[in-house]
């Protein structure tokens, strides 16, 4: 196996999986102001789970406990050893909360075997045991052997932690009462290793941290990252081809790996480890929080909010800002995706108005007031400001359906055009045009997609200059009619704004870039071919058959400003973002052969179109 320890690495992996890491240093000393505390807390079948409590000092009132579960380690080990920062934000931290973090079970410290994105159990008999129960058995001890707690719990967590943030919610203890999943995972057939089934490449690497197992607790990490070798990933992962090439570095001891590839669709493995279904008849309050530009969990988040608005009443709310993942936990100043700029201090707002409220509304106020905040707190990443709304995705708006005209123009009624490009797997359109090694992707989401309108492989369709502004909200559905030379495709729908040619530089924008006719993405998804009708049955295409593919892009809030235009980019290959189709039909690609990649020559007829809401402001 080419492996190798970077603990450069490693503290990058830390960082952007568990973005608290990320925020500026403070004149507040935690150890001055908190006692810590180690324990190993059993549960129901004996397993113990290694825990971490941070206690005030100051024990003249009463706190309540915010806990973090997480798969990332809650170090510092050692009752000496103490984290710089603890809680949500510096305001929590600084005000009084008991903040526990603790190792999910299997992993770290913790006893037990990892299981990822363990499968949630409805009636658990006896003994049986999920993250539900173990957050359960966690809250019952905490209340009942923490001293100075007020009987009340609340969760928060970003990534994964947010998804054990979500899992409480189905804890059922009393003690519970408010939940912040941040970017939480909702189910990996859709985020972060897979968008619609299309398996995403860029997060391969991040294989290594799920899929291996320790027999014991330990404070280092039992797992190492491939070496490369290169710092061109788009090159490595063109010269390796074929996903079953990868094994060399994978091999059977890597459960993730081997469930990646015995699990290309969506059966009953992927089904059971999704959250979102699950959402039913929730109690605690909630606060879902996600960035609009977050390339790693904005299915999760989205999905989670919806669930739980149409099967449960609590108190459910949502906030996205103009954030890529787990922006929100650190405070730059200057909030800027890439090369756009959208405001300062978006971040300490967040923090300060929304989370800070929400835990200490339901965590220590006494009063039966209602919490006096927006249900949908929207982040307009046109017009740079926030927005309230009283449902997401906001009832006041217009349905507008543009299809695919001639001459790269929309059209208001389905046209006879069609356009036809040759898609060749060994030339593959990327997802961005900088050469660098990324352990996840985060720029792209804003990326200037100049280079790919240029490409013959990509469909580009645009309005004419804005003469007033046209601000979209809600999900958009991309719905194309298309036909392939070959039995199988992929397919790429991009929202795009297009800067005037007088826009300025921000700080930010690289300096080989300009603003100037920036193609600015403002959302993108794929669909594998193969899942149009069913994510549980693939079906071949039918060579050269007009053929229905229904694209889900997530919502968005973006006004597209007079002057400027809005576009769309169609194309069949995003790399190494997703892998490479092979264009022939097989029933499972991580088992394709060299062979089986063929070019084919896919059509997009002009009566596909794209479905978006325009808000009546």
């Amino acid at each position: 196996m080419k492996i190798f320890k970077n603990p450069l690495f490693a503290i990058l992996f830390l960082f952007v999986m568990n973005p608290v890491l990320g925020q500026t240093e403070s004149e507040f000393d935690v150890k001055k102001n908190y006692n810590k505390m180690e324990v190993d807390i059993p549960m129901r079948d004996g397993t113990k789970l290694h825990t971490t409590i941070y206690s005030p000092k100051d024990t003249s009132q009463e706190y309540p406990i915010l806990m973090q579960r997480t798969p990332y380690s809650s170090r510092p080990y050692g009752v000496d050893q103490f984290r710089s920062k603890i809680g949500p934000n510096e305001i929590m931290m600084k005000e009084g909360n008991i903040i526990v973090y603790q190792d999910v079970r299997g992993r770290w410290m913790s006893e037990g075997k990892y299981d990822n994105m363990r499968a949630y159990i409805p009636n658990k008999k006896g003994k049986e045991v999920d993250e539900a129960s173990d957050t359960y058995d966690t809250i019952e001890w905490l209340i009942n052997n923490v001293e100075n707690n007020n009987g009340r719990v609340g969760t928060w967590g970003i990534s994964y932690p947010g998804f054990y943030a979500t899992y409480s919610l189905l804890s059922g203890h009393p003690a519970l009462k408010a939940a912040s999943p941040q970017a939480s995972i909702g189910d990996f057939f859709f985020d972060d290793f897979h968008h619609n089934g299309a398996y995403l490449l860029s997060y391969w690497r991040a294989t290594a941290v799920f899929g291996y197992q320790h027999d014991k607790p330990t404070d280092s990490a039992w797992y190492d990252f491939p070496k490369l070798g290169t710092e061109d990933q788009y090159q490595f992962f063109l010269d390796n081809g074929p996903l079953s090439n990868l094994d060399e570095y994978y091999k059977e001891d890597n459960e993730f790996w081997q469930q990646l590839k015995d699990h290309p669709n969506y059966d009953d493995f992927w089904q059971k480890r999704g959250i979102v279904q699950h959402m039913k008849d929730i109690k605690p309050a909630v606060l879902i929080v996600g960035g609009l530009f977050d390339a790693e969990d904005l299915y999760g988040p989205f999905a989670i909010y919806k669930s739980i608005e149409e099967n449960s009443d609590n108190y459910n709310s949502i906030v996205f800002g103009p954030w890529s993942h787990g922006d929100w936990a650190r405070e730059s100043g200057r909030q800027a995706v890439g090369n756009v700029y959208f405001g300062d201090s978006i971040s300490t707002h967040f923090q300060r108005d929304y989370e800070t409220e929400f835990f200490n509304h339901f965590l220590k106020k006494k009063t039966k007031d209602a919490l006096k905040l927006a249900e949908a707190h929207i982040y307009d990443t046109g017009l740079r400001k926030w927005n309230d709304y009283t449902e997401w995705p906001p009832k006041n708006t217009n349905t507008k359906t543009w299809y695919l005209g001639d001459d790269q123009k929309f059209t208001e009624e389905p046209t006879e055009n069609k356009e036809e490009f040759i898609s060749d797997p060994e030339k593959p359109v990327s997802y961005n045009n900088e050469i660098k090694m990324v352990f996840t992707p985060r720029e792209y989401m804003t990326g200037d997609q100049r280079f790919a309108a240029r490409r013959p492989d990509v469909l580009v369709f645009e309005t004419e200059v804005l003469e007033e502004d046209m601000k979209i909200s809600g999900p958009l559905e991309a719905m194309l009619k298309v036909a392939t030379t070959g039995t199988a495709a992929d397919w790429v729908v991009k929202v795009i704004d297009v800067y005037p040619p007088d826009a300025k530089n921000y700080e930010e924008t690289m300096p080989h870039l300009k603003m100037s006719n920036y193609h600015m993405m403002v959302r993108s998804e794929v669909m594998r071919g193969r899942f149009r009708d069913s994510f549980e049955d693939p079906q071949a295409f039918e060579a050269n058959k007009k053929t229905d593919v229904n694209i889900k892009l997530q919502g968005i809030n973006h006004t597209f400003k007079k002057g400027h235009k809005l576009q769309v980019q169609i194309q069949s290959t995003w790399f190494p973002l997703i892998d490479r189709n092979p264009q022939t039909y097989v029933d499972n690609i991580f088992e394709a052969e060299e062979e089986d990649f063929q070019k084919q020559t896919h059509t997009v007829y002009g009566d596909s179109a794209i479905k978006f809401s325009v808000l009546e402001e």
